[in-house]
């Protein structure tokens, strides 16, 4: 077994059974719930900004696989401190990331776990759901999908 794919392995089951910042936070600012119709993973994202835009807290809370869950753990580690144009652009780099369009991004510190996700494309989307209610929380969508672009689906303001 390659290091790279034993590495993997370790940093999502890890994640998996002790996700960082799992549960809900009450005094969110943004909120938004993802869903991912094809293979059921169902996760909501919360999170307060601070006086200055950057994210001082975020969580989030719902079911999902080991990949699923460990991504959105990593996720809320990895935009924590950010502003949103830095957290949206971050989304973006992952986005590639799990796509194959970018294998080589190691701006992305730990996520380039997920960097040969894109060889199996089903879980792609399990990789990408909570970055995605992420970008809902900040477009102020109350709820989006894997299979529609998170910017569309306008919902009442969180």
């Amino acid at each position: 077994m390659s290091n790279q794919l034993e590495l993997y392995q370790q940093v999502i089951l890890e994640h998996n059974r002790k996700p960082k910042n799992f549960g809900t936070l009450e005094s969110a600012t943004h909120k938004a719930e993802g869903f991912n119709p094809i293979c059921g993973d169902h996760f909501w994202v919360t999170l307060e900004l601070d006086a200055e835009g950057r994210v001082a807290r975020i969580a989030f809370d719902g079911s999902g696989c080991a990949i699923s869950k460990a991504s959105a753990s990593m996720m809320t580690e990895a935009v924590k401190g950010k502003t949103e144009a830095e957290a949206l652009a971050l989304c973006a780099q992952f986005h590639h990331l799990v796509k194959g369009e970018s294998p080589e991004d190691t701006s992305l510190g730990k996520l380039v776990v997920f960097a040969n996700i894109w060889k199996y494309p089903a879980r792609v989307k399990c990789a990408g759901l909570a970055w995605h209610a992420l970008q809902g929380a900040f477009a102020k969508t109350a709820v989006v999908s894997t299979e529609t672009d998170a910017t569309t689906e306008k919902g009442p303001s969180t």
